[in-house]
């Protein structure tokens, strides 16, 4: 069990490969930080929201859900400021009201082509994006949770919101069709890659939805890279709730295989109290970190991550890119120690 590392001597762009593994604010705020170290980045982002503005797009449409891709294409986009707000500009009245522009955007660029990660493309090319976005898949897909009590709850953004109705634990992450194909830059990229980040974000649908499409587990499971899940700073009421750090690591490994992550990254910074008790009213509980068992199946990295803003638990972007990265090029960096 490990100190988070310091601060690189040289903070310099490097040619190393991250792929980078999730959906919603978690992967796009660790974007952030990725992009000011290496330009090689790849984000694979989940397309199975189906509330909110995504979700009455895929209803109109008949396209993909937009918003998380159009987050991580924020988050590298090398824009003007205000063209960088101006994407994550959400309209509060009106026929249009609950929308994002970006999402707008690229509504308007999958009517105009062949498939969505085409569209993606451009607007990738079209806001300057230092790296690559990909949509996990090109499939429309659902997803579904089965709980332990045997109850199934269909739909992404119910998935969150189940307790309301069956206060029981989530047994396992579906997804239909089963085994969707994967977009083939996808695939591609984690086979190239030094790094391979899982994570932070929503455990059952940003990140392990992704681990449901065909061939994206084999595909890490064969890389070379050094694979790391960054465990969330909080539980989330509906999803993880009472779940410790090695709890969200064997949730994974129930989607994937045992040994998916070489390295687990974990905040253990003080959070305020009166935080805390806001975030309960959400049943939200900061992560306990049970070292002793992620010791048996990963490397244990832990130290302050921690970045309120707006009364809002986030993680601190720059320490957690550093971390990353000195973990990713230092095989040694362990026996160092």
């Amino acid at each position: 069990m490990l100190p988070l590392c310091g601060r690189m001597e040289i903070d310099m762009i490097s040619d190393t490969r991250v792929v980078a593994i999730g959906g919603g604010t978690g992967l796009s705020t660790m974007l952030k930080g990725l992009k000011l170290h290496t330009h090689n980045i790849t984000a694979v982002v989940t397309v199975a929201d189906d509330g909110g503005s995504s979700g009455m797009l895929r209803t109109d449409f008949g396209m993909l859900a937009p918003g998380d891709v159009r987050n991580c294409v924020s988050a590298l986009a090398e824009v003007d400021p205000v063209m960088g707000e101006l994407l994550n500009f959400r309209f509060k009245g009106g026929s249009l009201k609950g929308h994002s522009l970006g999402n707008l955007f690229l509504a308007a660029l999958n009517e105009t082509s062949s498939s969505f990660d085409e569209a993606v493309k451009k607007f990738c090319h079209l806001t300057g994006v230092v790296g690559t976005v990909y949509p996990v898949t090109n499939e429309a897909v659902t997803l579904s949770a089965l709980l332990e009590d045997g109850t199934v709850i269909e739909g992404e953004s119910n998935i969150g919101v189940h307790h309301d109705d069956h206060n029981s634990p989530i047994a396992r992450l579906m997804i239909n069709p089963e085994k969707p194909k994967a977009v083939d830059g996808v695939i591609k990229a984690i086979e190239r890659a030094d790094i391979i980040v899982l994570g932070p974000g929503s455990l059952y649908t940003s990140i392990i939805p992704n681990l449901l499409v065909d061939g994206v587990v084999d595909a890490i499971r064969q890389s070379k890279a050094v694979k790391i899940y960054v465990c969330n700073i909080m539980s989330q009421g509906g999803e993880t709730e009472n779940y410790t750090a090695s709890d969200h690591l064997a949730a994974i490994e129930r989607h994937s295989y045992e040994g998916i992550a070489d390295i687990v990254i974990a905040n253990n910074a003080i959070i305020p109290e009166g935080l805390k008790k806001k975030y309960a009213e959400e049943h939200a509980y900061e992560v306990e970190i049970d070292a002793n068992k992620i010791l048996k199946r990963s490397k244990l990295v832990q130290g302050n991550l921690l970045l309120v803003r707006n009364d809002k638990i986030r993680h601190n972007f720059s320490r957690l890119a550093r971390t990353i990265m000195r973990l990713g090029s230092d095989i040694n960096y362990f026996e160092k120690q």
